[in-house]
């Protein structure tokens, strides 16, 4: 009977395996104590010995190529043993190709059997990469069930990302005939994510997951793959199930400009979006929004004496975890502190705010300061980049805004072609809208400085870590009302601390001393920001 050999954990910090090089092939006879193969790890490259004896039937990585701890590595069993029930249908192609490969026969030899391939009329659709920085998704819910019928543009599912929940629609009529991501379970991208198909279609065995690392398939897979994956593209944030006639080259640019489409005009036939279209569109100008931006309320946990309990960490959780633990174990922060005299500012705001229509906040203020002085100090609104500094040719700050599962940085795009009136309408709605996850991906991208405010919540000073690949984050905190010496006299002032953290790597403490000098000055001489 065939075994499943898996990848091993060859150190205690190991999550993944590369085979360096393969010591068997495909239809080679394997002994115990021979060496399968050559595993990298984390560490070293180890001999991986077989301790089954028979034929290998399969290869589920391919020199060269990585895969997670216990995925598939290999199988080995009888010669001419079936194992599709454990490839899910996949192995035949992979073990012909390999046959291929080393003796090379026409591609004709090759053909995977029937039972692998694609049903007529059946759809795969994978799960989709939201954003850059995407691994894999979590089905937040579905709002098809199998057997449903589904229609071109119905909504099949919400896309929890390591950034956002994003709508997910269906470019394909037929009936939901899998689901292969179960409510509230996450899976690779790429990985399938749903059938769908003409009714009664048995799509069991293409549907069945495949072995971790395999990269060969037939042909016609990789036709349909290529095919799901042009078709099946994500709209995020949808509002209403009607469709937009929208080219597939105006979409992607679409949405790498943040472009809402359901607000631009076609040119195209009936109205459709074209190139030029997202090229020639202009905002109008947002109106302020309404709702505040009040702080998130933190995960509801119930205590119970004596019970230990535990919540499941989302994706946004698990993502905001390994990111600020690779900034700060990566980067070399310190940290630069300075206190701001508020008075002038307290009555800039004042007067600001007496115009018609116009609040503006102090984080605001702060934001449009920020954005101005990072002007003058370029370094500042650098990234490291291995062998090179990268310096930004855009001043895009994030705003660290709270939520539910953590916390979230929401980009403010040319911070510093803004007005404050501009600011404060973008950070209203942009913090409402994440706080109920309807931040779009790329709202969430190419920021180049951060700031996070806790002054709201009466923490006079704290520090932060670096937002990367930012150089550099400002903490804000509270404005305090204390005893200060002005022309020799004590009187009572109206002070907050700043705290810088750098990446020493990028920013040295002069020029991030100098950085903070020219901040101090814009928020106790506004006025200075107009010159």
């Amino acid at each position: 009977m065939a075994e499943v050999i898996t990848m091993p954990r060859l150190s205690d910090t190991m999550t993944e395996g590369k085979v360096a090089k393969w010591h068997k092939k495909v239809g080679d006879k394997v002994k115990e104590g021979d060496i399968l193969a050559e595993i990298e790890t984390d560490k070293a490259v180890q001999d991986f010995e077989s301790e089954i004896e028979g034929t290998l039937l399969y290869v589920g990585v391919e020199e060269g190529s990585a895969a997670a701890v216990d995925s598939v590595l290999a199988i080995i069993g009888n010669e001419g043993e079936d194992i599709s029930g454990l490839t899910g249908g996949a192995a035949a192609p992979a073990a012909a190709t390999e046959e291929k490969k080393s003796e090379e026969q026409p591609k004709v030899e090759t053909a995977a059997p029937a039972a692998a391939e694609v049903p007529a009329g059946v759809e795969i659709i994978t799960m989709p990469r939201l954003s850059d920085t995407m691994t894999e998704g979590k089905v937040a819910k579905w709002h098809k069930n199998v057997g449903d019928t589904v229609k071109e543009g119905d909504l099949l599912a919400e896309i929890e990302t390591d950034k956002a929940v994003q709508d997910f629609e269906s470019e394909f009529n037929g009936v939901l005939l899998k689901q292969g991501v179960e409510e509230g379970g996450a899976a690779p991208v790429d990985s399938v994510l749903a059938i769908i198909g003409p009714a009664g279609t048995d799509v069991s065995a293409v549907g069945a997951p495949k072995a971790a690392g395999q990269s060969t398939e037939k042909p016609a897979e990789q036709k349909a793959e290529a095919k799901t994956e042009e078709k099946a593209a994500p709209v995020a944030n949808s509002s209403s199930s009607d469709r937009v006639a929208i080219s597939p080259l105006a979409k992607k640019m679409a949405q790498d400009k943040g472009v809402d489409i359901n607000s631009v005009q076609g040119s195209g036939e009936n109205g459709r979006i074209v190139k030029k279209d997202i090229e020639n569109y202009q905002p109008a100008a947002k109106p302020a929004a309404s709702a505040p931006a009040a702080s998130a309320a933190p995960v509801a946990v119930s205590f119970v004496q004596g019970e230990d309990t535990e919540t499941p960490n989302s994706q946004v959780r698990n993502i905001i975890a390994k990111r600020l633990s690779e900034s700060k174990f990566s980067a070399p922060h310190y940290y630069l502190m300075v206190e701001i005299n508020m008075d002038k500012a307290i009555e800039a705001r004042k007067e600001i705010n007496s115009l018609p229509d116009t609040k503006i906040s102090f984080n605001d203020m702060i934001i449009k300061a920020t954005a101005i002085a990072l002007r003058k100090h370029p370094q500042v609104n650098s990234s490291w980049a291995g062998d090179k500094i990268i310096h930004r040719g855009n001043i895009n700050i994030g705003v660290a805004v709270a939520i539910p599962d953590g916390l979230v940085v929401p980009v403010l795009k040319n911070t510093d072609q803004m007005t404050y009136t501009q600011i404060s309408a973008s950070v209203k709605d942009m913090a409402s809208r994440a706080k109920n996850k309807g931040l779009k991906a790329n709202e969430m991208e190419g920021s180049t400085f951060s700031i996070s405010n806790l002054g709201m919540f009466g923490i006079e000073t704290f520090t932060s870590i670096i937002n990367q690949p930012n150089s550099a984050i400002l903490s804000v905190g509270a404005i305090i009302e204390k005893p200060i010496v002005k022309d020799g006299q004590i009187v009572v002032g109206n002070t907050m601390k700043l705290s810088l953290a750098c990446d020493h790597r990028v920013v040295d403490g002069a020029t991030g001393a100098q950085f903070l000098q020219t901040l101090r000055t814009y928020l106790e001489s506004p006025l200075t920001l107009l010159l």
